[in-house]
């Protein structure tokens, strides 16, 4: 269980140059021989880490025989804007499989990009399982199922279905710990905690070849294809963009996670669950492994807007 003792400052927001406010979180940072480089907070305190499970998810279901071209693949791993190339990509996937949006058991919601929010309701549209951010890791779940010959009906989202039961060791193989709990995600699927030392070690297994094929070609997809990970405006998109050949993903709550193919990999958790401070706290720990942030720093800086015009930052304050 979280607790308050688990976090330090990270980040502090100001407005019209009068700190106006602190934010709590804990960090871990490491080096290429996997070992912490450096901690803020307790590295082990346990986590929902929420859609930065995606990437792990994504490479159970390639051990299991999933089998989509990279930019399909980097979908499953998305928590996407909902913009017609990413459902696009979903339903390229269900139809792959010889399914339709129909069979998406994932909760209804409208897109994250607000333009596509805007387009399906001045069609008098409302939310589905499509448009939802997650349908993307759902489509690839619903194919991994007929590929096995899996039930495929809502209860591949059941912690005891073969899908999911593939993904709870998987996960536990890569964070090399046993999952601390499993709840139920905002998706419908189940949501697996760890500790963010865990979370760490996880991607750095993905990013630097330690999870094998899969994992590659989970890297491979996510770091070729950043738009269809996230969307052309969010933060975790522009970290892959920008920061070479590194694998970022982003989960709600405030959880960030990210690593490079040399073994350096990053885990972060804003205590309070706000999203504000997480890209300027990553942007700090990226540079604290001495990875060049200079072209993304300016790209994810969180400005603070005060009648229609910037007027403060949040700073990360990593020692």
């Amino acid at each position: 269980m979280v607790s308050a003792n688990a976090f330090a400052p990270v980040a502090i927001t100001s407005r019209s140059d009068f700190d106006e406010s602190i934010h709590f979180g804990a960090v871990v940072g490491l080096g290429p021989s996997g070992t912490v480089e450096y901690a803020i907070g307790d590295p082990h305190t346990k986590i929902y880490p929420r859609s930065s499970n995606k990437p792990m998810q994504a490479v159970a279901m390639v051990r299991a025989g999933l089998q989509l071209p990279p930019d399909l693949l980097a979908v499953v791993c998305a928590s996407h804007d909902g913009t017609p190339m990413h459902i696009d990509a979903v339903r390229h996937i269900l139809a792959g499989c010889g399914l339709t949006a129909d069979s998406l058991a994932n909760t209804a919601y409208m897109p994250l990009d607000v333009e596509a929010q805007h387009v399906l309701i001045r069609a008098g549209q409302s939310a589905t399982p499509l448009v939802m951010n997650c349908s993307g890791k759902h489509s690839g779940m619903l194919a991994t199922c007929v590929h096995n010959g899996w039930a495929h009906d809502p209860s591949y989202l059941s912690v005891d279905h073969p899908l999911q039961t593939a993904i709870t060791g998987t996960i536990d193989e890569l964070c090399a710990e046993p999952h601390a709990h499993i709840g139920v995600d905002g998706c419908g699927a189940p949501a697996h905690a760890m500790s963010l030392l865990g979370l760490a070690r996880a991607f750095r297994a993905i990013a630097d070849g330690s999870a094998g094929a899969a994992g590659n070609q989970v890297y491979a997809a996510m770091t070729s294809n950043p738009e269809m990970v996230g969307g052309r405006k969010r933060d975790v998109t522009l970290f892959m963009q920008h920061v070479p050949m590194l694998m970022a993903k982003d989960g709600a709550d405030g959880v960030f996670a990210a690593a490079l193919p040399d073994g350096r990999a990053i885990a972060l958790k804003i205590a309070d669950g706000g999203d504000r401070a997480r890209a300027p706290v990553m942007v700090a720990a990226l540079r604290a492994l001495g990875i060049d942030v200079s072209h993304v720093e300016p790209l994810v800086q969180e400005r603070i807007m005060g009648h229609g015009r910037q007027v403060g930052i949040v700073r990360a304050i990593l020692p």
